[in-house]
């Protein structure tokens, strides 16, 4: 029943495009019944004597090839901004079509900055022949071993001279990529903790809500799946950081590195207990208050009470 309305639907609307476009006045119509133009104009432009369908899908298919748009009949300007909404794949099967506009330079530049925000080669001056479109490639090819073996990855990267082996720049590159796979990163990152130490300090946490804080600290250096050495020197170095963008709050709250680290460690506990099914009886804010206070006894009760709320609406702070 309801195919049979869509289709009923479907021709009514051919019928009504395809009229439009031949439509005759029926005063001209009555003056040429019965003659040979007039049939032959019934046979091409049907009324009341039914739909054509094959005429009218040949009408359609017509319309739409006329709608076809070739790119290099546009100003340079507009089709450039047209192309630019492309990826890379997208782009490499538009440049078999058009050859000159899918290799431009300006277009390679934007999808390697908007996937690897920043590589050391991006402030250097250009040799001749240079080519983002090459650059891309090497790029994509460095992430995907980065992926596979992290250390042949920086040194794909680094020995190609896209990236220079200084801890800052490799701290930048990591921060601004994100097609670095996660696991391979925190293993990256546990062996160079030079470039941890950099990583740390390019986030800002300035006027952060704590709990905030550490899930933006987490979504760029991800947590381990269990407790050790290494979560431990991640949110040490979290909560100097932490109080060093936020001076004013750490004074008016009496806040310092050691009561963060403990605070941080109470939200991540919380956060399990919350989030975890296996847990059935969970954590009440006033538990939390008592049990948090204990280890950071300058911290204020009704600040320890907002972050129990924070875990209880958004969520985990590591997940």
């Amino acid at each position: 029943m309801g195919q049979g309305l869509w289709r009923v639907a479907r021709n009514q609307q051919l019928q009504q495009e395809y009229s439009e476009q031949c439509y005759l006045p029926r005063e001209r119509g009555r003056r040429m019944a019965g003659t040979a133009d007039n049939l032959n104009q019934r046979r091409h432009c049907p009324g009341q004597g039914g739909t054509d369908l094959y005429q009218l899908l040949r009408a359609r298919k017509a319309k739409e090839e006329q709608g076809f748009i070739d790119l290099e009949m546009l100003p340079p300007e507009l089709s450039i901004t047209i192309l630019s909404y492309l990826n890379a794949t997208d782009l490499c099967l538009a440049s078999c079509v058009w050859q000159d506009l899918g290799n431009d330079e300006y277009l390679w530049q934007g999808l390697c900055k908007s996937t690897w925000g920043h590589c050391s080669i991006y402030n250097r001056r250009l040799p001749p022949g240079f080519s983002y479109r090459r650059l891309y490639m090497q790029l994509d090819e460095g992430s995907l071993t980065f992926n596979a073996n992290p250390q042949e990855g920086m040194d794909y990267l680094i020995s190609r001279g896209i990236l220079n082996n200084q801890p800052e720049e490799v701290a930048k590159f990591i921060f601004y990529t994100r097609t670095l796979n996660w696991k391979m990163l925190r293993i990256y990152l546990d062996e160079r903790r030079d470039v941890l130490d950099e990583l740390v300090t390019l986030h800002n946490f300035s006027n952060q809500f704590l709990p905030n804080a550490l899930r933006d600290f987490f979504r760029h250096i991800h947590a381990p799946e269990e407790r050790g050495e290494y979560l431990e020197t991640l949110i040490t170095k979290f909560s100097h950081r932490f109080c060093a963008c936020n001076p004013v709050l750490v004074r008016e709250l009496g806040l310092s590195p050691d009561a963060v680290y403990v605070l941080c460690y109470s939200l991540i506990l919380l956060s399990i207990d919350l989030s975890s099914p296996h847990v059935k009886n969970k954590m009440s804010k006033r538990e939390f208050i008592r049990n948090t206070r204990r280890a950071a006894q300058s911290v204020s009760e009704d600040f320890v009470g907002h972050l129990y709320d924070n875990i209880y609406l958004i969520g985990h702070v590591a997940a």
